[in-house]
């Protein structure tokens, strides 16, 4: 017997006249917002400019979008065939996050590095504030009634409605709330983001790998209990292997950027920094948000001045951005 469940949404849209705002649109957006205004607060504890984080979290959100909905649709063609422009409606949800993650992390590093930035700090920045993005954005799930796990009768199990229940569960009324497993998940990763950029163990840029390691691990737990997904090998739908690549992957590279990464540590100041990035175009980029030590920038390896170590190899320690 359930005690508890949480409800239905009241609906996927609010209508204001003719004008009708979708749940999932404007928590895509809010979960952007916050996660932009996360990189610009790091950024600017690090003596950059957060304009700059702007410019690379706007064209990275609509990659990201664009390849999250490419994704999807490709994966679900046969759901498009007698509609193809319905491909378009991304309020009507549909959004595949590894397609939307792997174009939007390609294109924000092309952007970071176009602008000038070094990349490594600027990865360090940013990437926590996807992870609340993330967090956020996974409630337009429970306004769709989408993604839903397996049934159950636990006091937190979610009520869905009846045309919106997937085969062979329709007899069923409350499933696991896999949108809510998610969303707190990606809430303690950013909080684990957050508290390894304030530790000093890890090499400059290893927030991105941290973060692909632990989201891989969320998304695989996470897609066990998933009933959307009827196409799968050995047991273990398509996401799931996906996701398991990207943790080992993630792992993996941790480890070996803790070995042959920038020999600095999370949180160095960019004034510090003697190595910046290059635009793509082939200039020479000055530190982001310090014209004057771009003129400085010139410190390399074979110039006699101490670097600073990222406190060895120990890929299992912590690591830390200047700000919160």
């Amino acid at each position: 017997m359930t005690l508890a469940t949480i409800p239905p949404p009241p609906g996927q849209l609010i209508t204001l006249g003719p004008l009708s705002i979708h749940y999932y649109g404007v928590l895509i957006g809010i979960g952007a917002l916050l996660g932009i205004a996360v990189g610009r607060r790091r950024w600017a504890a690090l003596g950059g400019d957060p304009d700059l984080v702007d410019r690379v979290g706007f064209v990275a959100v609509l990659a990201g979008l664009l390849g999250g909905r490419t994704g999807y649709v490709l994966t679900h063609l046969s759901s498009f065939a007698d509609r193809p422009w319905a491909a378009l409606f991304l309020w009507e949800g549909g959004l595949a996050i590894f397609g939307g993650l792997t174009v939007g992390i390609l294109v924000g590093l092309w952007q970071a590095r176009r602008l000038g930035m070094p990349v490594p700090a600027a990865v360090d920045s940013i990437i926590p504030g996807v992870a609340l993005a993330q967090a956020i954005g996974r409630w337009g799930n429970y306004f769709n009634q989408e993604l839903y796990g397996t049934p159950t009768d636990l006091p937190w199990a979610l009520e869905v409605d009846p045309s919106r229940r997937v085969e062979p569960y329709t007899e069923f009324a409350t499933f696991h709330p896999t949108f809510l497993y998610e969303s707190l998940l990606n809430l303690v990763l950013f909080g684990v983001l957050l508290w390894l950029g304030t530790r000093r163990r890890l090499r400059q840029g290893s927030l991105m790998l941290a973060y692909l390691a632990g989201y891989g691990f969320i998304r695989f737990s996470v897609e066990l209990l998933r009933t959307d997904t009827t196409f799968r090998i050995l047991g273990l739908s398509r996401n799931n292997w996906i996701a398991l690549a990207v943790f080992l992957g993630g792992l993996v590279g941790l480890w070996w950027w803790q070995r042959h990464g920038p020999d600095r540590p999370i949180g160095t100041p960019l004034d510090a920094l003697g190595d910046a990035a290059e635009p793509a175009d082939g200039d020479p980029a000055p530190v982001a948000g310090d014209a004057a030590a771009a003129a400085d920038a010139s410190v390399g390896a074979d110039d006699g001045d101490p670097k600073t170590t990222a406190g060895g190899d120990d890929v299992h320690s912590s690591t830390t951005p200047a700000g919160p």
